[in-house]
């Protein structure tokens, strides 16, 4: 290889280096309509998101995904630019505080909050104070409908929790579902809170299901903010891998993290426990 082509690779590989480094970084927050739909945004704020959807009659909004950091005002005041039209629910994903603190602005404004029953359960035993009790509960399946928006909230079992809900659009083709179905790769190195093999019954109903868009509660590589029936048979594969099994087998914290721990220690060891 001539000194001049080295140069050039040399000088080629450091340009791209520098614009990349002076690549803006985004922004704390944003809202994205979804393509093909006239009515369903995604709010984002840092590595959280959340869906909404607007009707004549009111907003069906999801997780305020507000701990430590003030997403909800920022999310009421995005929601505010598309529609005047008020909250008037707000829908838990599951338990996790991460996803469900910082609800007070929205519950101030009128809302009502709906969750899974275990879910409930878990926030008034850990009783945070930037957590809003749920008002109603689901068990099983209930459709929300609003302004001629029908939001189906499923609970198809154990998975990333005890309280996930799967949440579908009919019309619309759309599900959101939040930290089981990732868009690549696997969730969380240690799979805290996770039941097994409960993932893999879920995974199979959530398949089997009538939809072609899904709203995850993170985005992917690259920033990538829906995925597709590919994405969950994808991920269902390497589940039923016999590799990942040895690890379900070895790893004590891939059945689930444990909960006195978590009520005597609170929220913040929710989120540590999430991240490890």
């Amino acid at each position: 290889m001539s000194r001049a082509l080295v140069a050039g690779m040399l000088i080629t590989a450091a340009l791209t280096a520098t614009a990349q480094a002076q690549a803006p970084a985004p922004p704390p927050f944003a809202t994205t309509k979804v393509e093909g739909t006239e009515n369903v945004y995604i709010f984002r704020f840092g590595g959280h998101q959340s869906m909404f959807i607007v009707t004549p009659q009111g907003v069906i909004a999801t997780d305020p995904i507000g701990l430590r950091r003030p997403a909800a005002k920022a999310y009421i005041e995005e929601i505010q630019k598309v529609t005047k039209a008020p909250i008037k629910y707000v829908i838990y994903s599951h338990s996790h505080f991460d996803h469900i603190a910082g609800g007070k602005p929205f519950k101030d404004a009128g809302a009502v909050f709906v969750a899974h029953r275990n879910a409930k359960a878990r926030i008034d035993a850990l009783k945070a104070p930037d957590v809003v009790s749920p008002d109603q509960v689901v068990d099983g399946k209930r459709n929300i409908t609003l302004g001629g928006t029908t939001l189906e909230l499923n609970y198809v079992g154990k998975n990333h929790s005890d309280s996930t809900l799967v949440m579908r659009l009919p019309k619309e083709k759309i599900i959101f579902t939040v930290d089981w179905i990732p868009l690549q790769g696997v969730q969380f190195r240690g799979m805290a809170d996770n039941y097994l093999p409960d993932i893999e019954d879920g995974l199979k109903k959530v398949i089997a299901m009538d939809w072609e868009k899904l709203i995850p509660g993170h985005p992917g590589p690259g920033g990538r903010q829906t995925g597709t029936k590919d994405d969950a048979r994808a991920y269902s594969v390497k589940l039923t891998d016999e590799g990942w099994r040895v690890l379900k087998a070895a790893d004590p914290l891939a059945k689930r993290v444990d909960d006195k721990i978590l009520a005597a220690q609170g929220p913040s060891a929710e989120v540590a426990a999430q991240a490890s």
